[in-house]
């Protein structure tokens, strides 16, 4: 079952793309889609925040596009906020991106290719972790990578929770494994590999407005 608020995001989201459509204004030139992949614990999570409030962009984190993908329906109702010549545009990213990477694409897949393809259709948003950086084509992404050492990130989650450094360890791990998992499942993609990234920042060295900074530098901004 989607939670409530989610729901209300989801209900929010779909009114400003439909007005958006209506009035026939597209994104703003010069701003792709941002791309947010993140280690457990470095910071990644506030760092797209602050960065979709500072160029007024709309942000989109990981559970939300998960629980729109694990639903037909909303899917369907995503799609629906693309006119013709945007749902064949997405088409065509779709047909490219599963012929280059030789993916043979399950139901989840499909939904989640299409949500985040309508995203980037849109454009003027950010979006963090779900593979976002494999799926959008390279005309309109720049793909950010948030890493820190170990023993930060694990004092930030320790920190973040409240729970023991063996704990926060733990959780940190298990993360970092499953992110792992799910880049490799269904992308044949590592996700560690700095190849898949425009920039990568280290929250260990830099604080995260510097961050941020980085970012919208390297947007010209």
């Amino acid at each position: 079952m989607m939670r409530k608020s989610h729901e209300k995001i989801i209900d929010e989201q779909v009114k400003r793309w439909e007005i958006m459509r209506a009035q026939k204004t597209g994104k703003e030139e010069g701003i792709p889609v941002i791309t947010v992949s993140r280690e457990p614990g470095s910071g990644g999570r506030i760092v797209a925040k602050k960065v979709a409030e500072q160029l007024g962009l709309d942000l989109f984190h990981g559970e939300i596009i998960q629980e729109i993908a694990e639903s037909a329906d909303t899917s369907a109702r995503i799609l629906e906020t693309l006119d013709e010549k945007g749902l064949s545009v997405l088409d065509d990213w779709i047909s490219t991106l599963v012929n280059r990477r030789h993916l043979w694409p399950d139901q989840y897949l499909k939904h989640l290719m299409k949500v985040i393809g309508t995203i980037g259709k849109h454009g003027r948003a950010v979006i963090v972790g779900r593979g976002a950086n494999f799926i959008l084509p390279r005309e309109v992404r720049f793909r950010v990578r948030i890493v820190a050492p170990l023993e930060i990130r694990v004092q930030n989650v320790a920190h973040e929770y409240d729970v023991p450094s063996e704990e926060a360890r733990r959780r940190v791990l298990r993360a970092e494994s499953d992110r792992r998992a799910f880049v490799r499942k269904y992308f044949h993609a590592d996700i560690t590999d700095p190849v898949n990234y425009d920039l990568v920042i280290n929250t260990g060295t830099l604080s995260i407005d510097a961050a941020v900074e980085a970012i919208k530098g390297g947007l010209g901004r």
